[in-house]
């Protein structure tokens, strides 16, 4: 009797420790993304794509995703940093546009008061216009706005965001008095692709993940990127190729929550890390043009100090602090 007992007990406890081998050791549980702007804006398009590849990498059990915009994602930087105090779980998309938000609005809350994780990749502008527009290429429609600079309206992100900072430096490039340029601002890629196709706007600038599918669909045509060489796939010249020497683009990245442990602060680095070695990673790197640009530790810390400093001086000389 007691021999079976023993048998049977051994085998239980055999198939208790082959499931518990069998069943995925994900590093974290279900991921609770901040996403500081618009659903189907670039910080929500990159949420969705790491909680993606967090999951299929079986490094996560699951992602959840709140939407928080305005103050160029500061009120969601004070939102995250107040909800989620030393959950190990929570991740917020972050890049230059809240960098910029953060110099300008002076919140009470800003970066300092969570935890850096990872810079993930670089997004540069495409200069757009819809399909019947008048400016066939950049010159023509650079040649109205020296013109007539209040005619032409830009369309782009927020006051301050990497797009803003592209337009005005335009302006100084071509002796268009930064005061005159008339820019509007959205909160998001949706209502400025709305505003644009509606004929409201004269041209719109963003990242080419949020105007691909317009692009391709042939209802925008593109008349420059502001890459350092020609984006793959696309048959459009640089901001470079036609006279203008500058970039315009946009890197975007983590934080974690505060409170955290340095090593709850490694194994969510870690986890990020390998998210972007997953095939459905790299495939979207492709399919939305981002250049990969992976940063992590103090490296990462130190890169986004300096990111105050670049932008604060680029907000004084373009006249917009």
């Amino acid at each position: 009797m007691l021999s079976f007992i023993s048998k049977t007990t051994r085998r239980a406890a055999l198939v208790l420790a082959i499931t518990a081998f069998a069943a995925p050791a994900f590093a974290l549980d279900n991921v609770k993304f901040m996403v500081p702007g618009s659903t189907g804006g670039g910080y929500d398009q990159t949420a969705r794509t790491l909680g993606k590849a967090l999951i299929e990498g079986k490094l996560a059990s699951g992602a959840s995703y709140e939407n928080k915009n305005g103050a160029g994602g500061t009120l969601g930087l004070a939102q995250f940093a107040n909800a989620s105090k030393g959950e190990v779980n929570a991740l917020m998309v972050m890049g230059a546009v809240m960098v910029g938000g953060v110099v300008q609005n002076k919140p009470q809350i800003t970066l300092a008061n969570v935890t850096p994780i990872a810079r993930l990749f670089t997004e540069y502008n495409v200069i757009a216009v819809r399909k019947d527009s008048p400016h066939k290429n950049l010159q023509e429609l650079i040649n109205d706005f020296k013109a007539n600079p209040s005619s032409v309206k830009w369309g782009g992100g927020s006051k301050g965001s990497v797009d803003h900072i592209g337009i005005a430096e335009i302006a100084s490039k071509v002796g268009v008095p930064v005061d005159k340029v008339n820019y509007i601002a959205f909160g998001g890629g949706g209502e400025v692709v709305a505003a644009t196709l509606g004929g409201h706007i004269t041209a719109t600038t963003g990242g080419y993940a949020e105007l691909s599918k317009y692009i391709e669909a042939g209802q925008f045509r593109v008349l420059a990127v502001g890459s350092p060489t020609r984006l793959t796939g696309m048959n459009a010249p640089t901001l470079k190729e036609q006279g203008l020497d500058m970039l315009i683009g946009n890197w975007r990245g983590v934080y974690g929550a505060a409170s955290i442990t340095p090593q709850q602060r490694k194994e969510l680095t870690d986890a990020v890390a390998a998210a972007t070695k997953t095939p459905y990673w790299q495939e979207q790197m492709k399919a939305n043009a981002w250049t990969p640009s992976l940063m992590v530790g103090d490296e990462f810390t130190k890169f986004v100090d300096d990111e105050h400093a670049r932008l604060r001086a680029m907000l004084v000389k373009v006249g917009l602090l």
